[in-house]
């Protein structure tokens, strides 16, 4: 019966529904479901966060504000008061899922947002986890906790598994457009959880279980971190070799079958590729199983922002300077170009080593004005106009992240010494150094 009732609203499109976790992926999903005529309920614990929202301004710059104030005139409604949890018809949540400092999975955001909603939780409601996390998570911690607060999951509650794929700042894909991955778990879980999704998102893919829903997602990310791990292993032989790697990846990629180009780079960044496969590679081991490709390419790729270092060492010794006293630039401390999005950036993992070696370090980004607060780097610092007389009055300038604002014919007329990362310098040029 509920099962009926609640497919009902949510084809019908007169469900309410709940988004927990206002971030970079919870936002853009209360928008477009906004935009599709349901009302929305989102939830976070930052107040900041709700004010902002509730005054129709954005604090994601890839989000513009415009799309949140149309999102609250359809009937968004941002809040932290969690009791309004009992109101909506879907509870959707997308919190973080960082790593421990001992790199274990740490379920605590997921965790206490379910024990925050059970008290709320009713009859006829459906839960959706996007959070990525290691296969068995909505099984083995979210199912007996529901069924502990005196509900069948499957008959009065249903549950279901449908990993995020966000991509921010990318124009090419939005929320609507990339396709979803959704498990149930039952089959009356995955038919509800198909009718919750699929009014907003253009294709939604059902697999057979919530374990093959978080496979999924850490499968993607896997391949894509082992990838990066190999060719970041290149840039160094092909760095040993004096040849450069982005020429042969652009002439790698002409090739129309069997090639897919991925680029090297300072590190990686972003919540999911230096995060995610470490849930596999944990869960493994309950099974026994040593993940050697996934621990290998993260050893490679971890390892990067001491190889930029030490290039930067080199660049300086080549001039007659040491790292320690030396001022240096950055430009872009976002993790991708063209964003805000800090996460596990390693741009600030180069200025806490650069630092640590006794650099004057500063930092040019227009998408991040001011140094945000972060749990494990702080720097006093705000984001340096790039000018001829500033750029100038540095001994070097690293290239960390290729934000498209900047002006490279610029950077590179006046800056005394470029160490470019991101391969946007093509061939020799007098004052760039490729890392």
């Amino acid at each position: 019966m509920h099962k009926y009732a609640l497919l009902q609203k949510l084809n019908g499109k007169s469900a309410a529904i709940g988004i927990v976790g206002l971030g970079y992926v919870g936002l853009p999903l209360s928008i477009r479901y906004a935009e599709a005529d349901y009302a929305v309920v989102g939830f976070d614990i930052d107040p900041a966060k709700v004010d902002l929202l509730n005054n129709g301004k954005t604090y994601i710059a890839h989000i513009v504000a415009q799309g949140i104030a149309n999102a609250i005139e359809n009937g968004f409604e941002p809040t932290s008061d969690f009791s309004k949890a009992r109101d909506v018809d879907a509870l959707i949540i997308c919190v973080p899922t960082p790593l421990s400092k001992h790199r274990e999975p740490d379920l605590s955001f997921v965790l206490n947002t379910v024990e925050t909603l059970l008290p709320h939780l009713r009859a006829g409601q459906v839960m959706a986890l996007e959070s990525t996390t290691y296969p068995g998570t909505t099984e083995e911690e979210l199912r007996p906790r529901i069924e502990k607060a005196g509900f069948k999951v499957g008959e009065d509650v249903f549950l279901v598994f449908s990993p995020e794929r966000e991509d921010p700042g990318n124009p090419k894909f939005s929320t609507r457009t990339i396709p979803k991955v959704c498990g149930g778990t039952t089959s009356a879980c995955l038919e509800v959880g198909l009718a919750l999704y699929s009014q907003v998102i253009d294709t939604v893919v059902p697999v057979s279980s919530t374990q093959a829903a978080e496979l999924t997602k850490l499968l993607e990310n896997v391949h894509r971190a082992v990838n990066i791990g190999l060719v970041n292993e290149m840039k160094i032989i092909a760095d040993r070799m004096g040849i450069d790697i982005h020429e042969v990846i652009r002439a790698a990629a002409t090739k129309p079958f069997g090639f897919v180009p991925y680029y090297p780079g300072p590190g990686l960044g972003g919540h999911c590729i230096p995060i995610d496969p470490f849930y596999l590679t944990w869960k493994a081991r309950e099974y026994g199983l040593h993940t050697r490709f996934i621990e290998l390419a993260g050893e490679v790729n971890s390892t990067m922002p001491e190889w930029v270092v030490a290039k930067i060492a080199d660049a300086l010794n080549e001039r007659e300077q040491s790292i320690r006293g030396s001022k240096i630039l950055v430009l872009g401390i976002a993790y991708k170009k063209n964003v805000d999005d800090m996460r596990e950036s390693p741009s600030v993992e180069l200025m806490s080593l650069l630092q640590a070696k006794g650099a004057r370090i500063a930092y040019s980004d227009p998408h991040v004005p001011k140094f945000p607060r972060m749990r494990r780097y702080s720097f006093d610092l705000t984001s340096v106009d790039l000018t001829p007389e500033v750029l100038v009055s540095y001994d070097l300038v690293l290239l960390a992240t290729d934000h498209d604002a900047f002006d490279y014919e610029i950077i590179e007329r006046h800056a005394r010494l470029i160490v470019d990362t991101r391969g946007r310098y093509p061939g020799p040029r007098r004052n760039v150094v490729k890392a």
